[in-house]
């Protein structure tokens, strides 16, 4: 029997239950309406985490300048991930060398994403971002895949980025005109493309899987069994199941946008995220020191579980 709740403490709550924080996709929710968690044995809860700042027990400061990403919250007990989370590779690659989780090495997903700017916006290129701020999410999927979208066409010193918070939080600040440029993700891209928004450049990128040392390696196989089956449905008929972005965005949305024209959002690839992928990334990361050194990094084997 599944739960879902969209608070992020736990209290009170069956701990012995597979936790899975939602990421805005629709595979969760088709494995839960076509029963394939059931089928696979998985006794699980979903916490429901719309991608602002639902993780209440982290400090969020001011939105002129936040620190808090992805990574950081995989950190300490007082992180916002349960037992199956999902976080841009290199978010997720950094906090399992850092041995605040494993990684999973038999799957990755791929997240549609893209820089957007009003319609009226003088920036109609790529090169025309040079030295203009881009709201992105620190240590985040749309931090990192900004940069790396960007330096194909600026100087590295050029990328001027404004760490602005969760996902809706850089939607809302480019509908107020606080933001000049975003770095926008999944179903939030949707939402601006429908409201008038303008791609100027698609950053899409990797992400991992994570979970917690307590985890049983089994459960995360039975779960991934279970979204390789809601993966072909999706493939197979998205426009079904495309209600359930109704649960993963903010309800200050929800009457001005149709999410009947969204896309698929999301996908799932069922291929290992390989140790050559993962010392890439992790040399992409050094390259650019996004992190700080860490001498008692886990080697591949250690932080993914292939």
């Amino acid at each position: 029997m599944s739960l879902i709740s969209r608070a992020p403490d736990i209290g009170g709550r069956d701990m012995a239950k597979f936790r899975i924080s939602t990421h805005g996709r629709l595979q969760d929710w088709i494995a839960v309406e076509k029963g394939y968690f059931e089928e696979e044995g998985l006794d699980y809860v979903i916490d429901m985490r719309v991608l602002e700042n639902a993780d209440q027990d982290i400090a969020i400061p001011a939105l002129n300048d936040v620190r808090t990403g992805a990574y950081e919250l995989y950190q300490g007990e007082s992180g916002g991930k349960q037992n199956m989370s999902c976080a841009c590779h290199w978010a997720t690659n950094q906090a399992s060398t850092d041995s605040a989780g494993q990684m999973w090495g038999r799957a990755y997903s791929v997240l549609p994403s893209a820089i957007y700017v009003a319609e009226d916006s003088s920036v109609r290129q790529p090169e025309d971002l040079a030295g203009i701020d881009i709201a992105v999410g620190y240590h985040s999927g749309s931090h990192f895949s900004t940069i790396q979208a960007l330096e194909a066409f600026v100087q590295r010193d050029e990328i001027k980025l404004r760490f602005l918070g969760m996902p809706y939080d850089r939607v809302d600040a480019l509908l107020s005109g606080d933001v000049a440029a975003a770095a926008i993700w999944n179903a939030p891209s949707y939402i601006v493309e429908q409201l008038g928004f303008r791609k100027v450049l698609d950053s899409t990128f990797m992400a991992g899987f994570m979970f917690g040392a307590q985890t049983d390696p089994e459960d995360v196989e039975r779960y991934f069994r279970a979204l390789r089956r809601a993966q072909m449905e999706l493939d197979l008929a998205s426009e079904r199941y495309k209600h359930y972005y109704l649960k993963e965005i903010p309800a200050r949305y929800t009457d001005q946008v149709d999410v009947r024209t969204f896309g698929p959002g999301e996908r799932i690839v069922f291929l290992p995220y390989t140790e050559e992928t993962y010392q890439r990334s992790q040399e992409w990361l050094k390259e650019r020191k996004l992190f700080p050194e860490n001498e008692t990094r886990l080697s591949y084997d250690q932080a993914v579980l292939v």
